[in-house]
């Protein structure tokens, strides 16, 4: 019998689907031109069998009760079809924005779980981080929300909530194997696929590169990184890691520079301190215990 992971463990692994889901911007461009459903349906398929493939236990994991189906599926069709329905239907900077409120209702959901404490430095380390993801995804040049674009911003509400009630609902369900993402992803594939033929066109990468972004979508940001995000919300400390899910777009920038696709600015420095400052204050408990007094002779 394994040893169970530890909390500071089980967080560390969760908190690396944050530096997968940084790939994810590069790797959407890098793949061409494909449509939003499209791209979903084909990642999950190639996250979901590559699964099956390396955990052994995947298979048997599928077997399980219409709730546990209700909110996987839930979670991570739901989340991605209110997000791109809110980035048809409102201008992305602000449909973004919107969008990133889901760590911060983590942290705030998270009081209701058992076991679970919210302590200032929860809810300040997370105002901190929203600022620095404001200056990133703004870039500093303002937002301005219209009434005309109501739907989307309510689509872009519902994908932050839908997101942060899989992530805090995954703690009831401990017990259940995060093989079972393997299962989830790819009726997600499913889903994706029936609304890629319904509401888009069908293109496919025009060339190698194209194609190996598109693999390690569905490998890195899709597979393995809801995986490993599983896993940290459920064994991990889930306050830690809402407020640490912040420097997802920081380091999504921070490579689109490395690799060309954005430029660098001040506000990226700004932006960083900001988030850097609200994670460890978020994490202050994790980072710095103090250790256990040693016990009298």
């Amino acid at each position: 019998m394994t040893n169970p992971l530890s909390r500071s463990t089980a967080t560390f692994i969760g908190f690396s689907a944050v530096l997968l889901w940084s790939l994810l911007a590069f790797l959407t461009a890098a793949s061409g031109k494909v449509p939003a459903f499209q791209l979903t349906a084909v990642t999950f398929a190639i996250g979901g069998l590559s699964l099956l493939v390396l955990r052994p236990g995947a298979l048997k994991a599928m077997r399980q009760p219409l709730p546990v189906w209700l909110l996987g599926v839930g979670g991570l069709f739901g989340y991605h079809f209110c997000y791109f329905f809110a980035l048809r239907n409102a201008p992305p900077v602000e449909a973004g924005l919107i969008n990133y409120l889901w760590p911060l209702l983590i942290v705030v959901f998270s009081a209701l779980l058992p076991g679970e404490r919210l302590k200032w430095q929860h809810i300040a380390g997370c105002v901190l981080a929203l600022a620095g993801a404001v200056l990133v995804v703004t870039r500093g040049q303002g937002f301005g929300f219209d009434q005309q674009y109501t739907l989307g911003y309510a689509a872009a509400l519902c994908a932050a909530v839908i997101w942060a009630v899989y992530s805090v609902l995954s703690r009831r369900f401990a017990a259940v194997s995060s093989d079972a993402i393997a299962g989830f992803c790819l009726v997600t594939a499913l889903l994706a696929a029936i609304c890629h033929l319904l509401l888009e066109p069908t293109i496919w990468p025009t060339n190698p590169w194209q194609w190996a972004a598109l693999i390690g979508l569905g490998l890195g940001p899709v597979g393995l990184a809801f995986y490993v995000w599983d896993i940290g919300v459920k064994r991990g400390d889930i306050q830690v890691l809402g407020a640490g899910s912040y420097s997802t777009p920081l380091l999504s920038t921070l490579v689109l520079i490395l690799t060309g696709y954005a430029q660098y600015s001040n506000l990226i420095l700004i932006a960083c301190l900001l988030i850097t400052a609200g994670a460890v204050l978020a994490a202050k408990d994790l980072l710095f215990k103090r250790p256990a007094a040693a016990p009298a002779e």
